[in-house]
C-alpha cells in the first residue's frame, strides 16, 4: 500500500531521541556490510533498550498517544474477555491469567474487575511486557482501579513455567518483526534496509533460503504463481515464538486478538504492496524510516500461519473467528442490553461501543480472534455463534 499524509512536527527532544535510534542502527548497518534485513530493523527500531518505540517512556496508548485499542475505547471488549476467561478457569478447575503487552493496563483491570463480579478471580494475573514504563503505568492503573486485587497480580520478566490457565493477548502479534520481500522475475528477493545520501531506506537483495523457502512453501499453499512485483510480509519469528509458549502451558488456552486474515486472504493478487503500517499520533502511513523510535510499526497478521505454528508446537487450534462473532458469542448481547442503573449517556456510550466493536467498517471484520489449546478440550463460547477453522 502506499499512504501519504503531513505528520505533525517532532519537539525538539523528540527528534534527538529519534535521532539516536538512528545513529544505532546506522551503527548496524555499517557492523553488518551495509545492509540489514526489515526484520532486525523493525526489532531495533521497536524493542531497542531505552531508544525503541516499546523500550522508550513516550505515551503510546489512549487521546494523547499514537493508537488506541479496543479495551481503550471500548471497556466493554474486556469484559466479554473476562467471559471467555471465566469459562476456561472454571473449566480447568482454576489457573492462572496471563496477559502478554498489557498496554496500559485498562483491559487488566476490567478483566480483574468482571471476574470478581463473576466470582471467578484468578489465582494469579500475570503480565509479561517488555516496556519499563508501560509496567508503572500499569501498576498504577490497577491500583486506581481495583486497588483491592492489586496483590493478584504479579508482572514477569520472562514466560512461566507449568502454567495452567488462560493467556491473553491482544493486538500482540502485529508487532512482531516481520521480513518483507518482493518477488522479481520469479525470483525472491528481501527488502531490507541500507543507509544512502544521508538517510535510511529500502534495498532489495537476494532472499536468504530460509526466507525464499518460505515464500516458495507460502506460494504452494496458495497454488498461484506470485504476480510481478508482489510485495509482503512474512513472520519468521512466528513459530519459536508461539513453540515457547506452548512450552510454557502446562494446561490452557491461549487466546490472541488483532487485526489479520486468513492465508488466502492476506496474500490475495489485490495486497501486492503488503500490509506494512505505522502509526504516529492517530495518524497512519507507510514510512517505517521518520520518527524512529517513535512511532509504532506493525504488519497485520496471517492467521493461518499462527494456526500452524500452534499446531507444530503441539497445540489445537480451539476457534478462529471475525471479533464481532467472538464477542457477541462472549455475551456482548447481554452487557448492552443490561442497562439498569446507567443514565442516557452512559447507555448510548454502551451502545457506541459495541458499534465500534462489532461494525465492519470499525472494528468488528478486520480484528479476529483464534485460540489454540493444551490439555483443554471444551468447546469455547466465543466461537459458538461462527467458527471459521474453516478458513484457515
Amino acid at each position: 500500500m502506499s499512504i501519504a499524509c503531513e505528520l505533525p512536527v517532532l519537539a525538539p527532544e523528540e527528534a534527538e531521541h529519534s535521532a539516536r535510534l538512528e545513529a544505532r542502527v546506522r551503527d548496524e548497518i555499517a557492523r553488518s556490510g551495509g545492509w540489514i534485513s526489515f526484520a532486525r530493523y523493525m526489532r531495533l527500531a521497536l524493542y531497542e533498550p531505552g531508544l525503541g518505540y516499546y523500550s522508550a517512556g513516550a505515551r503510546k496508548l489512549g487521546a494523547a498517544g499514537d493508537f488506541v485499542t479496543a479495551p481503550e475505547v471500548a471497556p466493554v471488549f474486556s469484559r466479554c474477555l473476562a467471559a471467555q476467561c471465566e469459562e476456561v478457569l472454571r473449566g480447568l478447575g482454576g489457573g492462572d491469567v496471563l496477559e502478554l503487552g498489557a498496554g496500559s493496563g485498562v483491559m487488566a483491570a476490567e478483566l480483574l474487575a468482571e471476574l470478581a463480579r463473576r466470582d471467578c478471580l484468578p489465582d494469579r494475573y500475570r503480565i509479561l511486557d517488555v516496556s519499563a514504563d508501560l509496567r508503572e503505568r500499569q501498576r498504577a492503573t490497577l491500583a486506581a482501579a481495583v486497588p483491592r486485587l492489586l496483590d493478584r497480580v504479579q508482572w514477569l520478566d520472562r514466560l512461566p513455567e507449568g502454567f495452567t490457565g488462560i493467556v491473553v493477548a491482544n493486538e500482540v502479534l502485529d508487532a512482531l518483526p516481520v521480513e518483507r520481500f518482493v518477488v522479481r522475475g520469479g525470483v525472491e528477493n528481501a527488502l531490507g534496509v541500507t543507509a544512502q545520501f544521508g538517510r535510511l531506506e529500502w534495498s532489495e537483495a537476494r532472499a536468504p533460503a530460509a526466507l525464499a523457502g518460505a515464500v516458495r512453501a507460502i506460494g504452494r499453499d496458495l497454488g498461484s504463481a506470485w504476480p510481478e512485483g508482489y510485495t509482503s510480509e512474512i513472520n519468521p519469528g512466528l513459530a519459536d515464538w508461539i513453540a515457547a509458549l506452548a512450552a510454557s502451558v502446562c494446561r490452557g488456552v491461549l487466546l490472541f486478538v488483532d487485526y489479520g486474515l486468513p492465508r488466502r486472504e492476506f496474500y490475495a493478487p489485490e495486497r501486492r504492496d503488503g500490509t506494512l503500517l505505522c502509526h504516529f499520533r492517530h495518524r497512519f502511513h507507510d514510512d517505517p524510516f521518520t520518527r524512529l523510535g517513535l512511532q509504532d510499526i506493525t504488519a497485520w497478521v496471517d492467521f493461518t500461519a499462527v494456526a500452524e505454528a500452534g499446531q507444530a508446537a503441539g497445540l489445537g487450534v480451539a476457534g478462529f473467528a471475525t471479533q464481532a462473532h467472538f464477542l457477541i458469542g462472549c455475551g456482548l448481547g447481554g452487557f448492552v442490553a443490561d442497562v439498569s442503573g446507567l443514565d442516557v449517556v452512559s447507555r448510548v456510550n454502551l451502545s457506541r461501543q459495541a458499534m465500534v466493536l462489532t461494525l465492519p467498517g470499525e472494528m468488528g471484520e478486520r480484528f479476529k480472534a483464534i485460540a489454540l489449546a493444551k490439555g483443554y478440550d471444551s468447546p469455547l463460547r466465543g466461537f459458538a455463534v461462527r467458527d471459521l477453522r474453516h478458513t484457515l
